[in-house]
């Protein structure tokens, strides 16, 4: 507690809010540590305490906010003060980021804007702690038709199935694919299962012309692309 100049006593917070979000909004988050940035969403899952000792937490827990943001339940729920209406704003912000990524590449040509693919990509699934196989289908102009999880898996393994994506590219009526998949460890380099599954998918695409433009496998820092490395050529 702290006393005010007339000698009523408050919360040391008090007034912190109302403070932080006029920072916000008249000079916007570049100048805003990360803390502070948790602190304004967690606003709206806990009332009238400071937040501060727990965003500061969840930074801690999970490294960065992408870390936060991507995090299971479960995991959320194990931090200090994080309780269900944390892990929903947390969903939501989630939610509008992919969302927003999405729409950048969305019936839209995408070999000649490849980073926003790779941006999308990365916001996606870059911080997931488990594996996942997402497809993205393109038409005969190369604009994405569809953006679709073909597979969810472990933290080092996701089943996917070379029928079962060609018989969803047929459906599509798709000329083209981008393959994408995770890896929870960070590294992005593809392992002999990668490649021996990715070979697999193309002997089945080209039987039916449909072409795969590249593998991209994310990792928490950077991706890894078939293409760039060789094992995808034409």
């Amino acid at each position: 507690m702290v006393r005010d100049a007339d000698g009523a006593q408050r919360p040391h917070y008090w007034g912190h809010r109302e403070r932080l979000r006029g920072r916000f909004l008249s000079g916007g988050h570049q100048a805003m540590p990360e803390y502070e940035l948790l602190e304004l969403m967690l606003f709206n899952a806990i009332p009238r305490i400071d937040v501060k000792p727990l965003a500061k937490r969840l930074l801690l827990a999970f490294g960065d906010l992408n870390g936060v943001v991507a995090a299971s339940e479960r995991n959320i729920l194990r931090v200090e003060g994080a309780t269900d209406r944390v892990f929903l704003q947390l969903r939501i912000v989630e939610a509008f980021a992919h969302r927003m990524g999405q729409a950048k590449i969305l019936n839209r040509e995408v070999l000649s804007s490849w980073s926003d693919v790779v941006t999308y990509c990365r916001t996606t699934m870059a911080h997931r702690d488990t594996e996942q196989f997402r497809i993205l289908f393109l038409d005969r102009k190369n604009r994405v038709i569809a953006d679709e999880a073909q597979g969810e898996g472990t933290v080092d393994h996701v089943p996917v199935y070379p029928r079962e994506v060609t018989r969803r590219a047929l459906e599509l009526n798709a000329s083209a694919l981008i393959l994408v998949h995770n890896h929870p460890s960070g590294d992005p380099t593809p392992s002999e299962a990668d490649i021996e599954m990715t070979g697999r998918i193309m002997a089945a695409c080209g039987a039916l012309d449909i072409v795969i433009h590249d593998h991209m496998i994310i990792g928490k820092d950077q991706e890894v692309s078939f293409r760039s490395l060789g094992l995808i050529e034409g």
